[in-house]
C-alpha cells in the first residue's frame, strides 16, 4: 500500500477531517467518543485521525486500552505561522498597489 504525506492545509480541505479537529480542538477524545457524533464508521474516524496525525495536528496518548487525542499546539502553530506569512505577503502587496496607483494618479 502506498503512503503519503498530506500537509496541514490538505487535511483540514476534507469536511469531516475538519470537523473531527475542531472537535479535539475543543477537549481531547477518544476515538469511540469522537466516532459516536459523526455518521461514519469507528474505522474511518481512526483513518481520518492517521491522516490528522500524519500531518502534525494531532497527537495521541494511550490512557489503557484506548487512545486519547487531541490538537497538537505545534502543528496548529505552524498552520497560523503560514497564515501570517501569507496575509503580510498579500497587505505587503496591496500596499505597494495602491501606492503605485496614487503615484500614477498625482503624475
Amino acid at each position: 500500500m502506498t503512503t503519503y504525506q498530506v500537509d496541514g492545509w490538505t487535511a483540514l480541505g476534507d469536511p469531516t477531517r475538519r470537523a473531527i479537529f475542531e472537535r479535539l480542538a475543543d477537549r481531547p477524545q477518544a476515538v469511540g467518543e469522537l466516532a459516536s457524533g459523526f455518521p461514519v464508521t469507528r474505522p474511518a474516524v481512526s483513518q481520518h485521525l492517521k491522516v490528522l496525525k500524519d500531518a502534525g495536528l494531532v497527537v495521541d496518548r494511550r490512557d489503557g486500552n484506548r487512545r486519547i487525542y487531541h490538537a497538537d499546539p505545534e502543528g496548529v502553530a505552524a498552520l497560523r505561522s503560514q497564515l501570517d506569512r501569507f496575509w503580510s505577503q498579500a497587505l505587503a502587496t496591496f500596499k505597494e498597489v495602491v501606492e503605485q496607483d496614487n503615484e500614477e494618479e498625482v503624475a
